[in-house]
């Protein structure tokens, strides 16, 4: 099994990225793989191929994360991996407040003594939109891309994370949620009058 923590994307960020894809799609090269925007998640922790029976225990860890509040979280502006200049990854950004950093290290945390080594690079959240195989054709990408400045994206607040199964297949990726994992330690009170 092919597995990673992450938060669900909110549909209207959904249909927004698919709305900047689809401008710039025209303007890229041959050398550039699309991101289907119906498989874009907020990345947390990529496990990566799990034996079935490690599932169990994956599970119990994740069970037990638990924080004070809710995770706040701004969709916006563009940006390329490593560089403009030499990309291999045109994203989209998140700001989030400490909260989502500290979520993301909590969840290495727990999966270190399951045997899954913690990510050595700093947690950089975002979401990726294409990848570049070359840099053919990049120029009228690259001045697309800064005349858009900082789009607004959406918002999204999270009170839960999922493990999910990636089944990689020729037409794409297949993901499946395996389960949700609520992680306040209590429901704030403006949340629980809106009940």
């Amino acid at each position: 099994m092919r597995l990673f923590v992450a938060h669900e994307i909110p549909p209207s960020v959904r249909v927004a990225l698919g709305e900047v894809s689809a401008h710039l799609r025209p303007l890229s090269g041959r050398g550039v793989r699309w991101t289907d925007p119906a498989g874009i998640h907020l990345t947390l922790k990529f496990i990566g191929e799990t034996e079935p029976s490690a599932v169990e225990a994956i599970r119990g860890a994740l069970a037990g994360i638990r924080a004070d509040r809710p995770v706040e979280v701004a969709f916006r502006a563009l940006g390329w991996f490593p560089t403009a200049r030499h990309p291999r990854v045109l994203w989209a950004g998140v700001e989030a407040g400490s909260g989502l950093a500290e979520l993301a290290g909590e969840i290495e945390r727990v999966l270190e003594p399951l045997g899954f080594a913690r990510e050595s690079r700093k947690f950089q959240p975002h979401l990726t939109l294409a990848r570049f195989k070359s840099e053919q054709g990049l120029d009228a990408l690259r001045r697309e891309v800064e005349r858009l400045g900082v789009p607004e994206l959406g918002r999204a607040t999270y009170c839960e994370f999922d493990l999910m199964e990636s089944r990689l297949r020729q037409q794409g990726a297949v993901y499946t949620r395996v389960e949700r994992f609520p992680f306040l330690a209590s429901v704030p009170a403006a949340r629980a009058e809106e009940r």
